[in-house]
């Protein structure tokens, strides 16, 4: 019996000291790692500020737009900026559409932005769009999918078998599927060639 108490009352004077260690000693000896942990990280991000902390390789994001019709977003390079975390600036971007009639539209450029939740994608230098059949290169592209509408400008050139035609601007509604082609100047004219 007197010994049984004896390994209760061990117990017991164990248990009071694992909730002191726990509770008093435990604490201090995790608040002095992480203190040490965050003057290391204070050194670090202060030595490597740099406003593209976020950057890929060969990135890739894939969706839908009016609920079946798939997209991809490609790029080489690409990174994101602190101040804009739903911009994606890309290298070498490519963008794949499959429109309702199945046809497949390819887009390229040198650059460009992807914001990931308006689905916009804005295309810069040597830019080239293509389904197969017709071909559009020119500077800028914008693909405004929260607009319903793609709009191509500077150094406008579209060509297909039957013609080709230079702009300053095309707009696409993909609502209304109308064009509107313009110049940037008032003067100028848009120039079309027909081949038969």
């Amino acid at each position: 019996m007197r010994n049984r108490k004896t390994i209760q009352i061990s117990l017991v004077f164990i248990g009071i000291v694992l909730i002191l260690a726990t509770y008093l000693y435990y604490p201090k000896i995790n608040e002095n790692k992480i203190s040490k942990k965050n003057k290391t990280l204070d050194i670090e991000v202060n030595q490597t500020e740099d406003s593209t902390l976020n950057t890929f390789d060969n990135v890739e994001y894939k969706g839908l737009y009016d609920f079946d019709k798939p997209f991809t977003v490609q790029s080489k390079k690409a990174y994101i900026l602190p101040e804009e975390p739903d911009v994606v600036f890309m290298e070498g971007m490519k963008v794949i559409l499959v429109l309702s009639d199945n046809r497949i539209v390819v887009i390229t450029s040198d650059k460009g932005s992807y914001n990931k939740i308006k689905y916009d994608c804005f295309f810069e230098e040597n830019v080239k769009a293509t389904d197969g059949k017709t071909t559009i290169l020119s500077q800028n592209l914008d693909l405004l999918a929260s607009n319903d509408k793609a709009i191509v400008f500077n150094d406008v050139i579209l060509t297909n078998d039957k013609s080709s035609l230079e702009a300053d601007k095309i707009e696409y509604n993909f609502i209304s599927n109308q064009y509107r082609v313009s110049m940037f100047k008032k003067n100028e004219k848009v120039n079309i060639k027909l081949v038969e």
